[in-house]
């Protein structure tokens, strides 16, 4: 594609495309399992939602796998090339810890299946290494907002294996069965990773582990200012603050209103899959047409509505149509609000060192999920659940203060088809002159 082609749906109906739906489900298939099925599972068995809001402290890989990805960017495995052979194992690994996860009692060895967790988040959270820098290095910038909203819906649906198939199976056979058949659709994730081609790497594996961990954040901070680089941090962490508690026990939550597993699996199905499916697609559309600062702005603003859902949901009298209608406006939302976030994440990292900012930025990211999820259980039995969507609410505002400085409504213009920020516009007037 020419910097003066005009983008157009032809442009992006590639197998780039493709190959980022099945990123999105690889990615997302071992955290819905953490937290969607297995607290579905400790809650079944009477574990308390305090036990249940600590428990998801074994997901702490996913905020610091920063520590490791230099090494996984600095040492090459002898099979598949740099990225393909670390998706491999991570993969392998992650099948085989899930498969074995429901033969332990959650009453009698619930610290065994805390370290089994901890083994599915390090894995999962190493093939989120590897599949972020994938993405970014095989897609173009202009083509990343619609590549990776096409991953987060992917990966959103994703959660409808552990979240809907899963929790209507654990009605009819044994927990144990439900994990082992869970965990191989893992086997998609496998078969992917055999049949795509290794990407272009624009530059070499970097020859000592001291240059992989600080050339990334030398490159990042020099080319940003150390007050701006910290204020585009600030906002990585804030802007899913809110989102992040309040779907932590969704789960439990819908079990606490009297839900049961079948229909909280079958109302999840329908409801969400063509939400997220549409948000796809329009959230994809639209980033081409306004750009990634004005889909953060729209998509946060859906995404602080949605948590008011979940309010409303806990006062409501039992229906599954406004079950249906919450949960589906939440695929929605969330999922629009993610692929922009995660499309603004992708532009802030540079190609030359794509593995190691991604999972810093990404890692930071999880942080508020794993430290709202570790004491969700506990506001909840202190406020309720209704106080408890509401101080959500109020969490996800600072970091739309923040998009005020990262992503300003009016910085970003169409330059020749495509979307272009102010300061992208000023390089191509200096190369020009």
């Amino acid at each position: 594609m020419t910097p003066s082609q005009p983008l157009t749906w032809r442009t992006f109906a590639n197998q780039r495309m493709l190959v980022c739906l099945f990123t999105g489900f690889a990615s997302g298939l071992p955290l819905y399992i953490l937290i969607s099925l297995a607290p579905a599972w400790l809650r079944d068995q009477q574990v308390s939602l305090k036990e249940i809001g600590f428990f998801t402290l074994a997901t702490f890989p996913y905020t610091w796998k920063f520590i490791w990805a230099p090494l996984m960017e600095r040492f090459q495995l002898p099979f598949l090339g740099r990225r393909r052979g670390w998706m491999l194992i991570s993969q392998i690994a992650i099948l085989i810890a899930v498969a074995t996860l429901g033969r332990f009692s959650p009453t009698e060895q619930i610290w065994t299946i805390g370290y089994i967790c901890f083994v599915i988040a390090f894995f999962s959270a190493s093939q989120d290494i590897v599949l972020d820098a994938y993405r970014r290095e095989v897609l173009s910038d202009a083509e990343l907002g619609l590549g990776n909203s096409l991953h987060i819906n992917a990966y959103r649906i994703a959660g409808l294996v552990p979240g809907s198939l899963s929790l209507i199976l654990a009605d009819h056979m044994p927990w144990q069965t439900v994990f082992e058949i869970t965990a191989l659709f893992m086997l998609i994730a496998i078969a992917m990773t055999l049949f795509i081609k290794e990407p272009e790497h624009p530059n070499a594996p970097p020859t000592s582990i001291k240059k992989a961990v600080v050339e990334p954040f030398k490159e990042f901070f020099g080319r940003h200012g150390v007050k701006y680089a910290l204020t585009i941090l600030a906002f990585m962490f804030l802007y899913k603050l809110g989102d992040s508690m309040a779907t932590a026990l969704s789960t439990p939550f819908y079990l606490d209103l009297g839900y049961s597993k079948t229909e909280i699996g079958i109302v999840a199905k329908h409801a969400g899959l063509w939400p997220v499916i549409f948000g796809g697609i329009f959230g994809g559309i639209l980033m081409i047409k306004t750009g990634i600062n004005r889909a953060l702005w729209l998509f946060g603003v859906v995404q602080i509505v949605s948590i008011l859902g979940f309010a409303y949901l806990a006062n409501a009298e039992k229906s599954l149509w406004i079950l249906a209608f919450v949960i589906a406006f939440e695929y929605l939302g969330v999922g629009l609000g993610t692929a922009a976030f995660v499309a603004f994440i992708a532009r802030t990292t540079s190609r030359a060192h794509t593995i190691t900012q991604f999972a810093l930025f990404t890692a930071l990211t999880a942080i508020p999920r794993t430290i709202t999820s570790a004491y969700a259980g506990v506001l909840v039995e202190s406020v309720g659940w209704s106080n408890f969507f509401y101080l959500c609410t109020l969490l996800a505002i600072p970091g739309m203060f923040l998009l005020l400085v990262v992503a300003p409504w009016n910085s970003e213009m169409k330059v020749d088809g495509e979307m272009k920020t102010s300061s992208e516009v000023k390089n191509l007037k200096q190369n020009a002159e």
